[in-house]
């Protein structure tokens, strides 16, 4: 998820692995080499961007890592819309500044920032100068918002609920006496997350939501859950109210007065599902937010709802669409609501007529994140990235076409690298339905030789494998060695509509499993420089489960790598924390829909493993719990299958620390290189 600045020195043998591998890797061109470990990490992670109201200058957070400190610093950076001036870095001290937000008259910024020992909320001009601190907090705030009149800033932050009173003799024992006790990689014992208003010129902050709940949501919510009423006397703020709040997805868009004091109105009652996101029109008719319509499941289509905030009267505007709404954004004049889409591996922004539902698409075939409109409605400004280039800021005019970069941050790394573009694919899969994929040829590819495959298996499983630049499991250093790379987009992957996307659940081991190997048989079949012979898979979540389900079902494969994947889903839904996931994928709890948790579970297989697998597992993955990766690691062992596990105590679903990434992609790139024997592999 980021990236460093510093230049590092790695063990010998990685940096054997990663250039030398293929035996030719700058012979294509003196000037680029493949990416290795020091240009991955030290390359800067471009996010927040934020649009100023008047529409000439756009902020965003740049961040690096560092392998000496082990964490991240990240600045703000500041770059003209309408002029040719490079962009600037605004703020420049040690610890991080982040989360830009502008002032109605966008002549301030508000940001987060622990330069001082401790979070506090900061003011700075877009010129420049010292930022000003405006907080006096006890926690850290985030989801900053301004009000209309620029006099205050709403903002969210955890705090002790009830309060507890320090102890003569403390302990680290917790208690607990209701689910959703941790969620993700982080205890929630004894934590509330609360919406406080903070007065600008007193630095006074006052808790809006002093109540037994989360505000806003924990989980499943949208870009933009905190938000003022253009009369600035309430916040509508997105949270989920219900008792059982580890199997429901029923989060609710709630009206709290700013003034405190008053009961939240909740505006979205009827709906028993996801309903998150508001964005108010210009003109204050109207407020737009998403929802989803099936209770207890997570990945059901974002329709785009339109309320009249006059009468609280609701419509929806995308009822006939098979996709989802991402982002939304009102023009200008209220006239028409942009929609970002996931499609086909990339996105798409849709404009949609408020009178009738017309629907027509602006962009299409890039990978955008995080859309603004200029105020005169001409101009998207965005980030923009592909398998090639980390996100930057992009300005595309909408009646041209036309995209302008506007940022440059890791232009200079890049100029030196040798990758190749993902190739788009399609093959008929399971069901006789078309499916899609990505290829990617290593550096200096020769189209007479033999190349091991790597075959990349994403996670959610209602997720997909994008022309984007991950920043954890990134196709160029899979492809740096001199390997081929391929990913399908199988069952249930999004961006190919909600009824592809639906038909994952209560079958995890069949359709995706059919069209992974057929994928396979297609790439053999068309591409004659993979090498049947070398065939390696990762993945990563439900990735890692496949990869435990595959190792049960075929032999096809030379390795296999498991990182974070369910391995028993009967003893995963005790041990995981939202529960509505597992009850929908699986038809209910394990006593209720036993015969599908056992039918599609690897561990019941396990006496089919034989071939070689790494295991990786996070101590503070509250998701898919270590003790999955235990059980993986017992039986292949027990069978005498060669396996090793990688363990960090200190990671969650994700490695993030940079000295966990050297490691992890050390581990990886080795297991691969022993099993597949590249040229100068691992021994």
């Amino acid at each position: 998820m980021s990236t460093l600045r510093k230049l590092l020195v790695l063990v010998p043998f990685f940096m054997l692995t990663i250039v030398s591998v293929s035996g030719q890797a700058t012979r294509a061109s003196a000037a680029r080499h493949p990416i290795s470990f020091d240009d991955f990490i030290g390359m800067d992670a471009v996010s927040d961007l934020q649009l100023s109201p008047n529409g000439r200058l756009a902020a965003f957070v740049v961040t690096d890592y560092s392998l000496q400190t082990n964490r991240g610093n990240s600045d703000i950076w500041i770059v003209g819309i309408g002029d040719r001036r490079p962009a600037r870095q605004l703020t420049n001290k040690p610890g991080s500044d982040s989360q830009p937000r502008w002032s109605p008259d966008s002549k301030h910024l508000a940001f987060v920032s622990d330069r001082d020992g401790s979070s506090q909320i900061y003011l700075v001009s877009p010129t420049g100068g010292e930022p000003k601190k405006v907080s006096r907090l006890k926690m850290g705030p985030s989801n900053l918002t301004w009000s209309p009149d620029g006099a205050s800033i709403a903002f969210s932050a955890d705090i002790s609920w009830p309060e507890q009173h320090e102890d003569k003799f403390p302990s680290q024992a917790k208690a607990w006496d209701e689910l959703f006790y941790r969620h993700w990689n982080e205890w929630r014992v004894g934590v509330r997350s609360h919406v406080f208003l903070l007065n600008v010129r007193t630095g006074d902050s006052t808790d809006l939501t002093p109540f037994d709940a989360d505000y806003p949501t924990l989980a499943l919510g949208g870009y933009q859950d905190i938000v003022f009423t253009p009369d600035g006397g309430s916040l509508a703020v997105v949270a989920n109210l219900d008792q059982n709040r580890a199997w429901t997805t029923n989060n609710d868009i709630l009206l709290i007065p700013t003034k405190g004091g008053g009961e939240p109105v909740n505006l979205t009652k009827a709906n028993q599902s996801n309903d998150n996101n508001p964005v108010f029109s210009p003109d204050r008719k109207w407020v737009a937010y998403r929802a989803q319509m099936r209770p207890g499941f997570e990945a059901d289509r974002q329709h785009l709802m339109l309320m009249e905030w006059e009468t609280r009267q609701v419509r929806d505007l995308t009822a006939d669409w098979n996709l989802s709404a991402d982002e939304i954004l009102w023009s200008p004049d209220s006239r028409f609501i942009y929609a970002q889409t996931e499609e086909e591996a990339r996105s798409s922004l849709y404009r949609i007529s408020i009178p009738d539902g017309k629907r027509e698409k602006v962009i299409e075939n890039a990978y955008d994140q995080s859309p603004r409109l200029t105020p005169d409605g001409k101009t998207i400004v965005c980030l923009r990235e592909n398998s090639r280039q980390p996100d930057e800021v992009f300005a595309i005019d909408l009646a041209a076409g036309d995209a302008r970069q506007l940022s440059h941050v890791n232009s200079k790394v890049l100029a030196e690298l040798d990758m190749n573009p993902v190739e788009d694919f399609w093959f008929t899969g399971a069901q006789n339905a078309r499916v899609h994929g990505l290829l990617l040829k290593p550096p200096a590819f020769d189209p007479s030789r033999k190349y091991p495959l790597v075959y990349l298996i994403h996670g959610g499983p209602q997720g997909a494998m994008q022309d984007d630049f991950h920043w954890r499991w990134n196709y160029q250093m899979f492809a740096a060695p001199g390997y081929v790379v391929a990913t399908v987009n199988f069952h249930g992957s999004t961006g190919y509509g909600q009824e592809f996307t639906d038909s994952i659940s209560g079958h995890w081991g069949d359709y995706p499993y059919e069209d992974l190997m057929k994928g396979l048989d297609y790439l053999q079949a068309q591409y004659p420089f993979i090498d049947s012979t070398r065939i390696g898979a990762a993945g990563a979540s439900y990735g890692g489960y496949m990869i435990y389900w595959i190792g049960t079902q075929t032999k096809r494969f030379s390795c296999l790598i498991a990182h974070d994947g369910v391995f028993n889903p009967e003893s995963m839904y005790g041990s995981t924390e939202e529960l509505w996931f597992p009850e929908w994928e699986f038809g209910g709890p394990p006593w209720k829909s036993r015969e599908i948790y056992r039918r599609w579970s690897p561990q019941n297989y396990s006496q089919n493993f034989s071939t070689p697998m790494l295991i990786v597992h996070s101590q503070q993955d509250f998701r898919v719990d270590v003790s999955q990766g235990y059980e993986a690691f017992t039986a292949l062992k027990r069978q005498g299958v060669p396996a090793r596990f990688l363990y960090f105590p200190d990671e969650g679903h994700w490695i993030a620390k940079p000295r966990n990434r050297r490691v992890w992609w050390n581990e990886m790139l080795t297991w691969l290189g022993k099993y597949l024997k590249t040229e100068q592999g691992a021994n």
